[in-house]
C-alpha cells in the first residue's frame, strides 16, 4: 500500500485528522501538533491523545507531523533560540504521546551571522533537544527548504552537515520537499537532472536518511529561491517528476504528503491526490 496523502487540519481535536484522512481516502497524512504559529499549545489531555491512538489505528492511516513555523534552531538571538528550543521540546513531547515517528523541521536561519555558525546553532539547538528528551522514539526530519532570505537547507551538503554533527543521528532524518528542492536549483524535472539530483543526494546525505516527501509544484521557477507551493500539474514543475518520484522503486515504501494550497470543503486535496493516484503505474 502506497502511503500517499495531504497535511490535515487538527479542528475541533487531533483525532478529527483521521477522520478528514479517510474522507479523502489517504493513506499518510502530516498534522501540527499545536497551533503551528504559536510558541506554545494548551496541554494534550489523556482522552485527546487516547481518541487519537485509536483512531490511527482502526484506520491504520500513516501519520506524521510538521513543526511550528517560529521554531528557529539557528537563530542567533539567545532568547528566540531558547524559545525555538522550549518549543521544539513540547512538539516532540506531543509527538512521541501520540506515537508519532517523526516531525518535519526546518533547519532555521541564520539570520546574517553565516551559514557554518548558523548550522552549528541548529546542531546544538537539536542535540539540546534530544538530550532532554532521551528515550523518547519520535525522531527529526531536516527539510529540505528553497534558500529564500537566510534560510539553511536549501543545499544538500547543509542537511549532511548537521546530521553528521549531531550527537544524536539515529533521531534524525531528512525530508524532500519537491517545490523547495527545485526552487533551491535542483532541477528534478527532466529525467536526467532527477537521475543526477538523486545521484548527488546520496553521496551527500544518503537515501537510506531519506524518511519523507511533500509532494508540491512550485509557483517559481528553477533557482527563484520562492516557497510558493502551487498545485500537482499546475505549477512549473508540472506532473513528469510526480510521475517519477511515484514510480520509482527506491521511495515505493516512504510517505508522501501534499502542502499544496488549501478549501476549506478540502476538493482541492481531492483533486491533486486523483492526479498523483492516475500518476501510478
Amino acid at each position: 500500500m502506497r502511503l500517499l496523502g495531504t497535511h490535515i487540519s487538527t479542528s475541533g481535536g487531533v483525532d478529527k485528522s483521521i477522520e478528514r484522512g479517510e474522507a479523502l481516502g489517504c493513506t499518510a497524512i502530516q498534522i501540527f501538533v499545536k497551533n503551528n504559529n504559536q510558541w506554545f499549545g494548551k496541554p494534550q489531555t489523556e482522552e485527546e491523545i487516547n481518541l487519537f491512538l485509536k483512531a490511527q489505528k482502526q484506520s491504520g492511516i500513516f501519520v506524521f507531523a510538521h513543526a511550528g513555523y517560529l521554531i528557529n534552531i539557528a537563530s542567533p538571538d539567545p532568547e528566540l533560540q531558547d524559545k525555538s528550543l522550549k518549543s521544539l521540546i513540547d512538539e516532540l513531547a506531543r509527538c512521541e504521546a501520540l506515537a508519532l515517528p517523526f516531525i518535519a523541521l526546518h533547519p532555521g536561519s541564520h539570520l546574517q551571522q553565516g551559514e557554518e555558525e548558523g548550522i552549528k546553532k541548529a546542531v546544538k539547538t537539536l542535540d539540546t533537544a534530544f538530550k532532554e528528551t532521551k528515550g523518547f522514539k519520535v525522531k527529526i526530519l531536516i527539510e529540505t527548504t528553497a534558500g529564500q532570505g537566510t534560510n539553511l537547507g536549501y543545499k544538500f551538503e547543509h542537511l549532511a552537515e548537521i546530521l553528521n554533527l549531531s550527537k544524536y543521528p539515529k533521531r534524525l532524518g531528512v525530508c524532500f520537499d519537491t517545490c523547495h528542492a527545485f526552487a533551491a536549483g535542483y532541477d528534478i524535472k527532466t529525467k536526467e537532472g532527477y537521475e543526477s539530483t538523486w545521484k548527488d543526494f546520496d553521496r551527500i546525505i544518503g537515501i537510506k536518511n531519506l524518511m519523507a516527501f511533500h509532494l508540491n509544484d512550485s509557483k517559481g521557477e528553477l533557482g527563484s529561491h520562492k516557497d510558493r507551493h502551487e498545485h500537482i500539474g499546475k505549477g512549473t514543475l508540472g506532473k513528469e517528476v510526480f510521475t517519477m518520484l511515484l514510480n520509482d522503486p527506491r521511495f515505493k515504501d516512504l510517505p508522501m504528503v501534499l502542502e499544496t494550497p488549501k478549501d476549506k470543503e478540502m476538493l482541492w486535496d481531492k483533486m491533486n491526490l486523483a492526479t498523483l493516484n492516475n500518476l501510478i503505474k
